[in-house]
């Protein structure tokens, strides 16, 4: 349940490492222009930390428009049927794209410059929950953690550049840009509503229609075929990304809130595992030309067992916000479905709650692993769950009251804990973000990135060489900016980066 404003597409492919994404708000697209990305426009004003010395205050002239202004501005900004056209020749137009393009084309492979994992894989994969390793915070597990995100963000990328689901293409498959040339897509994921809009919503929108498809592109599955980096990670690794939530019926699944049961069969002594009712609808339903998301990953991840037997494998499940929720549903059929299935982990990003403490209990039972990394600051890792969640399990344990307990997790609709174990991050601990940053801001997946590469421990302060810098991805986009300022399309890119000069310093 990704929120925040739009982001600029010229950037989808040639930010691998570094581009945070953002769910569509249609305020935040207008006629003729770029979609904005959170940390190098909108965002990045409410979350920058003006008083760091690298920062201006940031100008407060553009918000003291009358409501009549802002109306008018709102209407322009529906304006969506010439969109399309202009991010992509601007996307193809860009330098940074250009480069990119050189470097896949290379003949002469990168090879990751991270340390080698070959006899701790299992120990960094989870084997013992990341005990010793999350504080202070282990300096490959960091590594880890970064790279697993920006895996995520090739999903983001991929579907923003072209969020239609055309019949073709689901045959076809769709090109995601890697930030890891060493792993190749084998399946595109996709999720399917099981709620949709009368046939009037298209009609009077046709060009809009991929806010109100059932069926869109999720994410992919991919697995290393480098033999160096197989080497150094210790074994190959099947790795399934997904993003969060992007269009207007996945918002509303999210809001099916009840939880629901996950199996058909109940065992009276134990707690019935329960999942929401929208995640499961989006995991399960089937659509008109693609498969539900259950079915195409349990057979692609059986398909890739299957041709690599006989090798040692890992599966790696990693998702933010939504994805994060459907990545815990999809560790858990993998673990149910597949034969001889290799260790299962799943590193996940401002997930939300996603069932109640027997499904966090089946999780565990299954020896799926499961590390949430949490932003004390962001909202949605603290929802559903009104009345009965992990802190009041805890209190109710040490009462030694199970057999409450057991009745309210069976009874209770909104009876949700978290699953796994919990890395804990927070933005005030960040000089680059604002301690009173939106919900926005400190949900957005390159903030969770910025703040995990910056984390030493609880008691540590931010990381004094974190490459990760906020300021380093906008002083980028202006010099992005600088080049690009001959084309049409691209002189509103710079209109919007000029906007950003009051959150940074003047040159020296």
């Amino acid at each position: 349940m990704q929120i925040g404003s739009t982001f600029s597409v010229h950037n989808l492919h040639s930010l691998p490492a570094t581009a945070g994404r953002s769910s569509f708000w249609c305020s935040g697209l207008r006629s003729n222009s770029f979609m904005r990305r959170p940390v190098q426009s909108q965002n990045v004003k409410s979350i920058l930390q003006s008083k760091h010395s690298d920062l201006e205050p940031v100008q407060k002239g553009s918000n003291n428009r009358s409501l009549g202004d802002k109306a008018k501005g709102l209407m322009d900004r529906l304006k969506l049927s010439s969109v399309w056209p202009e991010m992509k020749a601007a996307e193809e137009m860009s330098p940074r794209h250009l480069i990119r393009l050189q470097r896949l084309l290379s003949k002469s492979p990168e090879y990751s410059p991270r340390n080698n994992l070959g006899s701790r894989w299992r120990e960094y994969h989870g084997k013992d929950d990341w005990s010793g390793l999350l504080d202070p915070l282990d300096e490959n597990l960091r590594r880890e953690l970064v790279r697993y995100g920006e895996f995520i963000q090739a999903a983001y990328h991929c579907f923003y550049s072209n969020p239609v689901t055309l019949t073709d293409e689901v045959t076809s498959g769709r090109h995601v840009a890697l930030p890891d040339r060493s792993y190749r897509v084998t399946k595109s994921l996709y999720a399917t509503s099981s709620i949709g809009f009368p046939k009037w919503v298209d009609d009077v929108a046709p060009d809009h229609g991929w806010m109100t498809q059932r069926s869109s592109w999720v994410g992919y599955v991919a697995v290393c075929e480098d033999k160096r980096e197989i080497q150094r990670m210790g074994r190959r690794d099947i790795i399934i990304a997904l993003r969060g939530t992007a269009t207007c019926l996945e918002w509303a699944e999210n809001c099916k809130s009840l939880l629901i049961p996950i199996e058909k069969e109940n065992d009276p002594a134990s707690v019935q595992p329960k999942v929401e009712c929208g995640f499961l609808d989006l995991f399960k339903t089937p659509g008109a030309n693609v498969p539900s998301l259950a079915e195409s990953v349990v057979e692609e991840v059986q398909r890739l067992i299957d041709k690599y037997k006989g090798e040692t494998l890992s599966i790696t499940i990693t998702g933010h916000s939504l994805g994060a929720a459907l990545a815990l549903l999809v560790g858990d059929e993998l673990s149910r479905c597949t034969q001889s299935t290799p260790p299962v982990a799943i590193f996940s990003f401002g997930g939300p709650r996603v069932g109640n403490r027997g499904f966090a209990n089946t999780i565990h039972s299954r020896h799926v692993k499961v590390l949430r990394v949490v932003n004390s600051q962001d909202l949605i890792t603290r929802i559903p769950g009104m009345f009965v969640n992990e802190e009041l399990d805890m209190k109710v344990e040490d009462f030694r009251a199970a057999k409450f307990l057991n009745m309210l997790d069976n009874i209770m609709p909104w009876a949700y804990v978290h699953v796994g174990s919990e890395l804990r991050v927070d933005t005030r601990m960040s000089p680059y973000l604002k301690s009173n940053a939106d919900v926005a801001c400190c949900h957005d997946l390159e903030s969770y990135l910025h703040l995990v590469d910056g984390f030493l421990a609880s008691n540590c302060p931010f990381r004094a060489n974190a490459k990760r810098s906020l300021l380093k991805l906008i002083n980028e986009q202006r010099s992005n900016v600088k080049r690009l300022h001959t084309s049409k399309a691209n002189l509103n890119l710079e209109t919007d980066a000029m906007s950003l000069h009051g959150c940074l310093s003047s040159p020296s």
